[in-house]
């Protein structure tokens, strides 16, 4: 199974619990909020040295990411402007959960995994830049770049995700496997986002080839 087959699995999974937030009377742009707010909080307790509630809040948060989405399409109610916060809240709140990892690393003096925690937060964010701008100088259009590469947001928040529970279960990352744990799920992140940035650039490359861009 490859990247792109199993990133669409996870976000059908989403979709019957997406269309029932819907009949609940949920919007797209209220899933939105609401997963950002819990990811800010999932970052709190990361902060907190909290790292099993962190696993669950992060996650959850993060499905709520891909509840919006899913409901937009699902309902036909798929705007410009939610595609919009859509993105800007999602990274946001990825944001504020790496930094909540990387001040709980530093508070229990795991200097290595805030550096990683730091490095993997980069290179998230130049997969999402390399598909902004790749999209907004035309190169595949409509939603292609998301399909190019290893490492979509899907498959980071589930390694992030593992990485924390697991540091968690260790008894948090003040010593021992807790900090093997949490350093290879960021290591892993951090390399698997660093190939997908270097495939998008790659597939950016061979379009501007034949047109002469």
């Amino acid at each position: 199974m490859n990247m792109t087959t199993l990133r669409d699995r996870i976000r059908n999974l989403g979709e019957p619990l997406a269309l029932f937030f819907g009949r609940i009377g949920l919007t797209p742009n209220v899933l939105t909020l609401i997963g950002f707010g819990i990811s800010v909080i999932g970052g709190i307790l990361a902060a907190l040295d909290l790292w099993l509630a962190a696993a669950f809040v992060v996650f959850i948060g993060g499905a709520f990411d891909m509840f919006d989405g899913s409901l937009a399409r699902a309902t036909g109610t798929a705007s410009d402007l939610g595609a919009f916060l859509d993105s800007l809240f999602d990274r946001w709140g990825e944001a504020i959960v790496y930094l909540g990892i990387i001040v709980g690393c530093l508070s229990a003096g795991f200097n290595l995994g805030a550096a990683l925690a730091a490095y993997a937060m980069s290179a998230a964010f130049l997969v999402s830049y390399a598909r902004a701008r790749a999209e907004s100088l035309g190169f595949s259009p409509g939603k292609g770049m998301a399909k190019v590469g290893l490492a979509p947001r899907e498959i980071r928040l589930i390694i992030l995700s593992l990485a924390i529970l697991a540091a968690g279960v260790a008894g948090g990352v003040a010593a021992g496997s807790g900090q093997t744990w949490l350093a290879a799920g960021l290591g892993l992140i951090g390399i698997l986002a660093t190939i997908t940035v270097i495939q998008r650039i790659i597939s950016v490359m061979q379009q501007a080839a034949p047109s002469g861009k």
